[in-house]
């Protein structure tokens, strides 16, 4: 049986084919924060998330009369800013490495949780990640955070489906020592 996909936004994209400024305005509105997220949470720098934000916008209305609606915009959409930022990442590193050639306290009880203290492990664990080799953070943000199976990491970042696990079974490992490391409960 295939699988159908429900795009309660088929209207608005339909309109945005046809030239309407104001429905890509709307799709963009509907979507911009989630996808600001996800690219944040793999570029790690929100200046470089938001031109990757921007930039994929400009790509996906550009090639919006290619999109054949087989799934949903989200996910289309989605599947551009991933791209967009893993490809950021490889021109990062790859000027890294031509610079590099060129010249060589105490956690509250959980029985006493609050908000702000959920809000303050939070904001450790993203502290943490951060601290994390990109390839590990790569693979956690993209499983955690987003959703993909390790076969979907695979296909992404071109790596084997069993590198995808043992990237993300390692990332899980050194977060939790780094955690550890500023008194993080596990």
């Amino acid at each position: 049986m295939e699988a159908v996909y429900t795009d309660k936004h088929y209207s608005l994209v339909a309109e945005c084919k046809q030239g309407s400024k104001k429905a890509c305005y709307e799709l963009y509105r509907l979507y911009a924060k989630a996808m600001l997220n996800t690219a944040f949470r793999i570029v790690g720098n929100i200046a470089e998330a938001e031109d990757v934000l921007q930039e994929s916008f400009t790509d996906a209305f550009h090639k919006l009369k290619d999109f054949r609606q087989d799934t949903t915009f989200g996910l289309w959409l989605k599947q551009i800013v991933v791209n967009r930022s893993i490809n950021l990442l490889r021109k990062r590193r790859l000027e890294l490495v031509e610079i590099e050639d060129g010249h060589l306290d105490n956690v509250p009880d959980e029985e006493s949780f609050d908000d702000e203290d959920v809000q303050y492990q939070v904001a450790q664990i993203k502290e943490a990640m951060k601290q994390l080799p990109e390839g590990y953070r790569l693979v956690i943000s993209l499983y955690l955070l987003e959703g993909y199976d390790h076969e979907e990491i695979g296909q992404i970042l071109n790596i084997s489906e069993n590198t995808s696990r043992t990237q993300f079974l390692r990332a899980k490992r050194k977060l939790g020592d780094i955690l550890l490391r500023k008194g993080i409960k596990r």
